[in-house]
């Protein structure tokens, strides 16, 4: 496990170190949970004029149950493996590039942002993946977009995010299901 971490905290080294202050502000604007909403927004806004109004309801309710639940059991590992993020690792004091003004909570793994951003990506892309063919790459592309600033940035390690990827990817399939479910049929 020990040589697992030391290669997670040579690959953020490499891939925090390649930052260059000229990025620095579409990085930070990438990171920004607003850009999600705003994106998740404008999606659900689609619905409200494409479908009845108990399947925009479902949409919703679902919508904020994943982010509930993609959010809270962050959190849950966060304080249960209590892996500090990199700009609170002593031992890379001083090496870490830290490009937000603050650094967040003390503890890193896995990353908020990461499973947040995968679960609404699946989720939404499953759904929409026949009425709009390219809407999984651009969602996808803007969740691993969002993924990767949380390296750049300096506040999670490539295994933070990686893990927030994954989990992300479950919860949101899993809501497709349930989606798929309660949804009679195509309604969009």
């Amino acid at each position: 496990m020990e040589e697992i971490i030391s290669l997670d905290h040579q690959l953020f080294l490499f891939l925090n170190g390649m930052g260059s202050p000229s990025f620095d502000l579409f990085w930070i604007f990438i990171t920004d949970k607003a850009v999600n909403i705003c994106v998740y927004l404008l999606l659900i806004t689609y619905f409200l004029k494409k479908t009845n109004l108990k399947s925009f309801l479902m949409l919703v309710v679902l919508t904020a149950l994943l982010v509930l639940i993609t959010d809270q059991v962050t959190n849950l590992f966060k304080d249960g493996f209590q892996r500090l993020r990199p700009c609170y690792e002593p031992s890379l004091d001083g090496l870490v590039r830290l490009v937000k003004s603050n650094c967040g909570g003390s503890f890193g793994y896995f990353s908020g942002h990461a499973s947040n951003s995968f679960a609404l990506a699946v989720f939404f892309s499953l759904i929409l993946k026949n009425r709009f063919t390219k809407i999984p790459i651009i969602l996808i592309g803007l969740s691993s977009t969002v993924a990767y600033s949380r390296v750049y940035i300096g506040v999670h390690y490539p295994l933070d995010v990686i893990s927030g990827i994954l989990f992300g990817v479950l919860v949101g399939y899993i809501f497709y299901l349930i989606w798929v479910k309660i949804t009679p049929g195509k309604i969009y």
